[in-house]
């Protein structure tokens, strides 16, 4: 019986362990390490109990801890590892208080992300707090659970006049956040470096759609603006840009996140932005110790590289398959194209693989075509939604490097899995162009836009 020591108890953690225990339990002894009270908090449903549009945060969980060791692993909660000997094999944490050390044969890294704190004058993060307390009172970070309780915690107490938010970070997690806040009522202003939101994600005629969403919602945006101070005595009064001031109650820091691998220790090789170098096994360059999750790389199917994605998505994948190939049963992962979306006041938008900007960027000689058009036959009067598409290609080989699409229908979530395959498989824009799509006026019409899309590439 081989002994896997699995540190990080998340989406990829729980996974990684999931899979272990429930197919090659009575082969190996499982422990785990993690460093937080809870396991598998959903963080992406965090905006939607801040802004009420859930009855409470019972639903964000998958998993515990009395479930993981009902399965049969040992499980160590609020027990940061402090220090790895990988010359002996052993793990140090704080267990209860005092040092623990444990033995491995094969060990497993699931530690995450933690939140980037940008060179900001005036706050910064409390020393040795494994929450992300920052020292100035109502500047929030949001990351676990408890960051998210704290801060609701913290706007139904009507003594502390919190009506004035400023959230600072255009990207996902900040503009689902601003929609929250304005649903309570606030007062919401987004910050961000950029000159548009969701930058990354869509490309700039995609992205002015939402940045108009939120505008339309009484959500100020303060665009292209650095944060250079946030002021205050002992709590936050004002936020400092580099062209404005902002007079606020309560700062959200949401720029982003950088993979958790303090525990490297220089002994482990790291990827340009910090992230353990894995390859398709999962495995790291140390022989049989393993990364998964946030705290890894990927590969990109879209650039034909190793990169960096966070997503709960591709923590869950990679937490498959590091398991298996940490119990010596050999898969390989197909890697990731980034899929994603968002819902923002009935707006969705959905995207995979690359931008035009991205693609451009990464070398290829990159085009576009799209199609607006309504998603079912103009005599189907209800529910029938305009919806837009952009397809991103590459002109000499015609490879589908990405896609973008956006529509007041939810059901265009559906349309992005095709295309997330279509990059994973080579898929050309001529294959797309001819590919069985059925129709029912009910669904679609019989020209839908992804055809036409694809049919009036340019050649």
């Amino acid at each position: 019986m081989s002994k896997i020591v699995v540190v990080g108890a998340n989406h990829a953690g729980t996974a990684c362990i999931n899979t272990m225990l429930d197919n090659f339990g009575s082969e190996n002894e499982i422990v785990v390490f993690d460093q937080n009270s809870n396991i598998s908090f959903l963080g992406c449903g965090m905006a939607l109990w801040i802004g009420e549009q859930i009855d409470g945060p019972e639903g964000l969980f998958y998993s515990d801890k009395e479930k993981l060791e009902a399965k049969g692993a040992k499980v160590y909660m609020n027990s940061p590892v402090l220090s790895i000997d990988y010359d002996n094999k052993v793990v140090t944490a704080e267990v209860d208080g005092k040092e623990h050390k444990e033995s491995y044969e094969k060990l497993i890294f699931a530690t995450g992300s933690t939140p980037i704190l940008p060179p900001i004058e005036g706050v910064e993060i409390v020393k040795g707090n494994r929450e992300f307390k920052a020292t100035l009172e109502n500047v929030q970070f949001v990351k676990l659970y408890q960051n998210a309780e704290e801060v609701i915690n913290k706007l139904a107490d009507k003594s502390k006049h919190l009506e004035r938010i400023a959230v600072v970070g255009g990207g996902y997690i900040g503009v689902e956040l601003a929609e929250a806040f304005e649903r309570l009522g606030k007062e919401v202003v987004l910050v961000d470096i950029v000159d548009t939101v969701l930058n990354g994600y869509y490309d700039k005629d995609f992205t002015q759609l939402m940045a108009k969403n939120l505008e339309d919602h009484n959500i100020r945006l303060a665009l292209g603006q650095t944060v250079k101070a946030i002021e205050g005595d002992g709590k936050v009064e004002r936020l400092i840009t580099d062209k404005e001031s902002f007079d606020v109650d309560m700062v959200i820091l949401a720029v982003g996140f950088r993979p958790n691998t303090a525990l490297a220790d220089g002994k482990i090789e790291l990827f340009r932005n910090g992230a353990f170098l894995v390859n398709k096994k999962q495995e790291t360059s140390l022989p049989g110790v393993f990364a998964v999750g946030d705290c890894a790389t990927v590969y990109d199917n879209a650039r034909k590289d190793t990169s960096y994605i966070a997503l709960a998505s591709n923590a869950v994948r990679t937490g498959i398959v590091g398991a298996y190939n940490a119990c010596g049963h050999e898969l390989e992962g197909i890697g990731v194209q980034g899929s994603n979306g968002i819902s923002i006041y009935g707006l969705h938008m959905v995207s995979t693989g690359l931008t035009l900007e991205k693609a451009k960027a990464a070398g290829y000689n990159a085009v576009e075509t799209g199609f607006n058009d309504l998603q079912k036959p103009e005599f189907m009067k209800h529910d029938n939604y305009e919806v837009a598409i952009k397809i991103v290609f590459d002109k000499d080989s015609r490879e589908i490097l990405g896609a973008q699409m956006v529509s007041r229908d939810s059901a265009i979530s559906m349309g992005i899995h095709m295309f997330s395959l279509a990059i994973q498989e080579h898929v050309t824009i001529e294959k797309l162009a001819l590919t069985d799509l059925f129709f029912l006026p009910h669904f679609n019409k019989p020209y839908n836009y992804i055809t036409m899309a694809a049919l009036t590439a340019e050649k």
